[in-house]
């Protein structure tokens, strides 16, 4: 009887030790529980909802009946609270909104017109869960210019070459092509330039306007406008131009003279119009000994138009310059070298070193460019197939160095000096050179553009953009994007007061830079010209009011019921009154049990 006794009171004391214990350690268990009755709404408001076809007022009032007097969330380029207001957002970006509703839990429900720019990138489980209500859009035909592009820095005289996009869209009564238009470039309400373009069917291609020497009003920055004019059965003409932010300069501060061209000339052009802000001209020699003394005044010509150019026009250009580059035969180009006052950059294309092979380049020791270099993977680029033998010179820096198969005592491929005053940099690729890096393109690409925009910076004693902290990322916005900044100043960003001035209006605001070195600014359609406060940034940014939403398109989404909506709860052993009451019964029990046995 008396370990009968002893082995109930021991289950009885086990019992409630062990259901304080769980208490304490509140282990949690997570089941499936179902949503909520009023789901979350998730309201397209991308500017493609107030276009041509389009029925704000129906996804507002259908947003309203399904939310049932829940919560309604906007999206767009962003993600942002309900409000009546008409679209605003230049993108229709499903995806943040998706994510944020199932990290809300509940149902979710999508109205939307089905131009959802990211819906191939959707997670499929995102995708699949929320029920999607796709609202018609009226049929319209369309036409539109899709794009421009052409030189950002220019000298006053300079042939301007545009390559713009056009193209058209949609649905034409009797399915007939829309026939011809008028492209015409202006400026400040002046016409500029027009040209007569066949339209296709549907889709976009592309043409070339060619602007004559001195097109633009006044040197600076200006805002050149590519519209579509004359086409019969456009529905939407808020699409038909686009613009075109250009700086003129008086005289171009880098001249490139290619004698002859070849393939390093040519990606090194086109990379300092990328790294350079400032007007580049360039002039080709490609009969042998064209740039020597004496040359007949058609040896040189224009980089650009391969028309013909006088010597001593290319020699007055030189004088102007800031930098000359001279790239090829040093015999070619030494009296016009000789006769630049500013910085000189020379990549002479004469007798390689002895032994041939692959150079390849080592990693850079102290020197001006350094900053500019840091974090280039130098193993990972081509090799050079040649070096120039360089003349020694106690004087100047050694950048780069190249090693013959990755053997040997190293050569120097950059070097650096300065004289009187005057900067000159010597780049001793010949042959296969650097240009193999930015065809490559990748990592080889960018270390390529850090290797030229450094040059640059310093040839120019850090005048050509280095004083400036801080620039635009484009120059024109469509309509409903925010117009992104970089900073490029030394140091960490720092946030910057700006002036912007639009139609005599002048209106403060202020850049705030994020770790990243990127800043945002969401502005209405029109040219504003900024400057900083303080500081001696100046330039001009445009917000257009063309948008890819305003175009028709074929919807993305296509409606669906959804899954049933369900979310996961996690529930602890404390959330569960039934532990509380099993502890104290069981040590009642306990304590009764050995009153009624006598013991203590």
């Amino acid at each position: 009887m008396r370990r009968r006794v002893s082995v109930g009171l021991t289950l009885l004391r086990a019992t409630g030790v062990g259901a304080l214990l769980l208490l304490l350690w509140n282990p949690t268990v997570s089941r499936v529980a179902p949503g909520g009755t009023r789901p979350l709404v998730l309201l397209d408001a991308s500017l493609s909802l107030a276009g041509h076809g389009a029925a704000w007022r129906a996804a507002l009032d259908t947003a309203r009946v399904l939310a049932q007097g829940g919560v309604i969330w906007r999206f767009g380029a962003q993600v942002s609270a309900f409000d009546t207001l008409p679209p605003t957002d230049g993108a229709s970006r499903l995806g943040p909104a998706l994510a944020a509703a199932a990290a809300r839990g509940g149902p979710v429900v999508v109205v939307t017109d089905g131009a959802i720019t990211d819906a191939a990138d959707l997670p499929p489980d995102l995708a699949r869960s929320p029920r999607i209500v796709v609202l018609p859009r009226a049929p319209f035909a369309d036409a539109f210019v899709a794009s421009v592009d052409g030189p950002r820095n220019v000298s006053a005289g300079d042939t301007i070459r545009l390559t713009v996009s056009y193209g058209t869209a949609g649905t034409r009564d009797g399915g007939r092509g829309m026939g011809k238009a008028t492209l015409a470039v202006s400026a400040q309400g002046r016409r500029l330039a027009s040209r007569v373009v066949p339209l296709p069917d549907s889709g976009v291609v592309s043409t070339e306007i060619t602007l004559p020497p001195s097109p633009v009003p006044h040197p600076g920055w200006s805002a050149l406008e590519v519209r579509l004019e004359g086409v019969a059965g456009d529905s939407e003409p808020r699409d038909d131009a686009r613009t075109f932010v250009l700086d003129v300069s008086p005289q171009p501060s880098v001249v490139l003279l290619a004698a002859p061209p070849d393939w390093e000339t040519r990606f090194l052009a086109r990379t300092l119009t990328d790294v350079a802000r400032v007007p580049l001209r360039a002039f080709v020699a490609a009969e042998a000994g064209a740039g020597a003394p004496g040359a007949g005044g058609g040896s040189w010509r224009d980089g650009a138009t391969l028309a013909a150019v006088a010597a001593p026009e290319v020699a007055r250009a030189v004088v102007a310059a800031r930098l000359v580059i001279a790239a090829g035969e040093p015999a070619a180009l030494a009296r016009f070298v000789s006769s630049s006052k500013g910085a000189v950059l020379l990549w002479p294309a004469a007798r390689r070193q002895e032994g041939g092979g692959d150079w390849y380049v080592q990693a850079p020791g102290p020197s001006p460019l350094a900053a500019a270099l840091a974090g280039v993977a130098w193993d990972s680029l081509p090799p050079v197939t040649g070096l120039v033998e360089l003349p020694r010179d106690t004087t100047a820096v050694v950048v780069l160095t190249a090693r013959l198969g990755r053997r040997g005592a190293p050569r120097p491929l950059v070097v650096l000096s300065e004289r009187d005053g005057r900067r000159r940099a010597v780049v001793a690729a010949a042959g296969g050179g650097l240009y193999r890096w930015a065809f490559r393109g990748g990592a080889s690409a960018e270390a390529y553009r850090a290797l030229m925009a450094g040059l640059i910076d310093w040839l120019l004693a850090e005048g050509a953009g280095s004083r400036e902290r801080f620039v635009p990322v484009t120059y024109e916005a469509p309509n409903g994007m925010p117009v992104v900044w970089r900073w490029t100043g030394a140091g960490a960003p720092q946030d910057v007061a700006l002036s912007l001035s639009k139609g005599g209006r002048e209106r403060r605001d202020t850049l705030r830079f994020d770790a990243g070195g990127r800043a945002e600014l969401r502005l209405a359609p029109g040219v504003y010209r900024y400057a900083a406060v303080p500081g001696g940034e100046r330039g001009l940014v445009v917000v257009e009011t063309y948008s890819d939403e305003w175009r028709p398109t074929a919807p993305a989404l296509v409606s669906q019921a959804g899954l049933p909506a369900a979310r996961v709860v996690s529930v602890g052993l404390r959330d569960r009154w039934w532990l509380f009451v099993l502890a104290v019964a069981a040590f009642a029990a306990e304590w009764a049990w050995r009153r009624r046995q006598g013991l203590p």
